[in-house]
């Protein structure tokens, strides 16, 4: 069975940030950082008034490359000898020692995971990967039902549990994948470490995944615009400014595989063991915490336009979703989300 395979092009719906938003001056310095990590780009903005703000950003460069490296030797599934990957491959139920930011993640993950009712969840791992979208990424055909039923038993974040620093399983097979939530978390490190360093405005972003502190100049704040959900090209579908505070964007147009005319995204409803197959397309959240954000926009993917909606206003969630529809796509906002939205400016 032949399979067409769309390349990702980022590891979630991404959002566009504008740059030239502000000029040098004698006092103030605009700082530009880049580099890649967990297998995407990262850029960094920010707002320096040390003379010597180069040199200052070298150092701090360097400080990033090794806090986000360590975020990737602690989550990554993509990494075989990092500590996610070595816990996943373990068949011990005895608790799995691991950093105290791993074990922050999980936890993490597992409340929004009963927040959310179980919609989003860490284990779907042996779903994620039985589909094509995990490590291997490549299925030579579609899973069978016999395939399905067998991930979907070692599947529920009720096997999960955390301990202090300590995972334990309640099935050797259980797989936790942290693809949801440890981008964000990464988004966040980067940001407590400008925070550390005294810088009062930046912009942190990860693939697409975000953190805004202070303002982009004297005159305005940072602002961001929402991509507009198509595969085909990029375009603008929103501006808005998220202000002190983490964004994330989750969407199923960027990593999908086609077979037989039939598109299969890469989010997987633990519900079902198959992927999404709504009129939802992408959901972006604001929150102080981007790692927070991240997994709240892929849990209100999960659960659709009408049931996403719903959670989003029940938990005063500032959110941001849109729906395709026969001439185009509908776009549907919290009141909480209202704040944010760049008005045009006429």
């Amino acid at each position: 069975m032949a399979i067409k395979y769309v390349k990702w092009l980022a590891l979630c719906a991404l959002a566009i940030f504008l740059s030239g938003c502000f000029d040098t001056t004698p006092t103030q310095t605009k700082i530009k950082l880049s580099g890649r990590t967990m297998g995407v780009d990262y850029h960094i903005t920010y707002i320096d008034v040390a003379k010597n703000s180069e040199e200052i950003a070298k150092a701090r460069q360097s400080a990033i490359d090794k806090l986000l490296k360590t975020v990737n030797e602690q989550m990554s599934t993509y990494d075989k000898t990092s500590e996610l990957s070595r816990f996943n491959q373990s068949r011990s139920l005895e608790p799995f020692e691991v950093s105290p930011d791993t074990a922050k993640v999980v936890s993490e993950s597992i409340r929004l995971a009963q927040l959310s009712e179980g919609k989003l969840d860490v284990t779907v791992g042996p779903l994620v990967n039985l589909w094509g979208f995990g490590p291997n990424m490549r299925v030579e055909k579609l899973p069978s039902s016999d395939e399905l039923e067998t991930a979907m038993n070692q599947v529920g974040i009720g096997k999960l549990t955390v301990d202090g620093n300590y995972l334990i399983k309640a099935i050797p097979e259980l797989y936790v994948d942290l693809s949801t939530t440890a981008k964000g978390f990464g988004v966040d490190v980067v940001a407590n470490y400008l925070d550390g360093e005294g810088v009062a405005n930046y912009l942190v972003e990860i693939g697409g995944e975000a953190r805004i502190k202070g303002r982009a100049n004297e005159q305005r704040d940072w602002v961001i615009a929402i991509e507009k959900p198509v595969s085909s090209h990029r375009a603008i579908q929103e501006y808005i400014s998220p202000r002190n505070n983490g964004l994330a964007t989750a969407g199923d147009y960027r990593q999908y595989f086609e077979e037989n005319g039939r598109r299969f995204s890469h989010i997987i409803d633990p519900d079902t063991g198959m992927p999404i197959d709504h009129k939802l397309v992408s959901v972006s959240v604001i929150h102080p915490s981007c790692m927070t954000a991240d997994g709240l926009s892929t849990a209100i993917m999960l659960m659709g336009p009408e049931k996403g909606l719903e959670f989003a206003r029940a938990q005063n969630l500032a959110a941001y979703l849109v729906t395709k529809t026969d001439s185009g796509f509908d776009t549907v906002y919290t009141d909480a989300f209202e704040q944010y939205l760049v008005k045009p400016v006429n």
